[in-house]
């Protein structure tokens, strides 16, 4: 995806050090375009945690990354292993909802674990971080090319008439390193020149869909209009939607969907007006341990300052502002379990399915 013209990935090892990884800082977007440095494993924690980096495949492959320079750091320690545990355990814990994260890491840890004695431990660690940020790209454009064709058939539907599609948080590439999981058929849309046109939600608290998925649309050349997060069910009501397209941190093995807070009143709205309602996500974010999503997903609970404080740009000066009495507590749940009874359908890298274990396991029987 672009950014001013020029294609960018959020996440680069540095071209100078090799022992440096890049990102993209999506705290300051979109009116700073700044890089954060992952010097050390502190600060592949730190950019999971403060969502410098945010997105369940970005997450992943920061992960990747962070486990590569544990395995640098660790050349100084008696214990090496033990110490790369220890990162390991540290990175999970950042943000404990999306499970990309732990997918990432195990994946990482097994080759670790293979080659722990190797004095190329390091070089083997960075060439699997890479194959997983590839990996990562190439699933997220097959992601998109299936999508793609929900939106062919509602633009034939309609005559070729523009097709209207909402979404919530950051689903895009800004979640990911390219393409995005959500957005991947929107821009494959506007690539082949199919009518499309995108509500944003804000996403309260912290405005991904203002910040970061109208920073996409808009670097891209997609038509778009923000909104705030409760607009979405009005406009289904008078028809002004015809397609929801999420993403999800975790989808348990009967096709329960953890995204965004506020992605179940959405689906609430869509079911009640006959509106599809898809989920995009790569197989890394299948968790097949868990039945019951609402039950048995793990919910972050984040800082109640990120909802009682809002970020814009006063003067040329990017500001947090109070916008409620200082003494006053506030809630703040990252996430919400949309039931599989909801979801018309999950976008994956391999093909379309529903909501479903049998969904789910006819296009990945091999995780099963």
């Amino acid at each position: 995806m672009n950014i001013n013209g020029k294609h960018h990935h959020t996440i680069w090892v540095n071209s100078k050090n090799k022992n440096c990884i890049d990102v993209i800082d999506q705290r300051y977007l979109p009116h700073k375009i700044d890089i954060y440095k992952i010097q050390n494993t502190d600060d592949a924690a730190y950019a999971i945690k403060e969502m410098v980096v945010r997105g369940a495949p970005l997450i992943g492959v920061t992960a990747a990354y962070g486990m590569y320079l544990a395995c640098i750091e660790a050349c100084e320690k008696s214990c090496k292993l033990s110490y790369i545990k220890d990162v390991a355990t540290k990175l999970y814990n950042t943000r404990p909802t999306a499970v990309n994260l732990k997918w990432a890491i195990d994946e990482m840890s097994k080759l670790i674990e293979e080659n722990s004695n190797n004095k190329l431990l390091p070089e083997l660690a960075l060439a699997k971080a890479e194959e997983i940020k590839l990996q990562d790209i190439d699933v997220c454009f097959n992601i998109g090319k299936h999508g793609l064709e929900i939106i062919r058939q509602l633009a034939a539907k309609k005559n070729n008439k523009t097709v209207n599609i909402l979404t919530h948080c950051n689903a895009g590439w800004l979640a990911t390193v390219d393409w995005g999981t959500a957005t991947s058929p929107i821009y494959q849309a506007h690539q082949v020149g199919i009518d499309i046109h995108v509500w944003v939600d804000e996403t309260r608290p912290r405005n991904q869909g203002a910040s970061l998925t109208a920073f996409e649309l808009n670097q891209q050349g997609v038509k778009h209009t923000l909104i705030n997060d409760n607009t979405g069910g009005h406009l289904m009501q008078h028809g002004m939607v015809d397609l929801v397209i999420v993403g999800t941190d975790r989808t348990t093995r009967n096709g329960d969907v953890a995204n965004k807070i506020g992605t179940y009143l959405k689906a609430l709205a869509a079911f009640d007006n006959n509106i599809p309602f898809y989920v995009a996500l790569p197989s890394s974010t299948l968790d097949l341990t868990i039945e019951d999503g609402v039950k048995n997903i793990p919910i972050e609970t984040r800082d109640e300052n990120e909802v009682k404080y809002v970020q814009g740009l006063e003067k040329k000066e990017i500001k947090s502002v109070l916008i409620c009495p200082e003494t006053t507590p506030a809630l703040n749940y990252g996430f919400d379990v949309t039931p599989a009874r909801l979801i018309t359908g999950l976008i994956t890298e391999r093909g379309i399915c529903e909501a479903s274990e049998a969904g789910i396991k006819s296009l990945f029987p091999d995780l099963f």
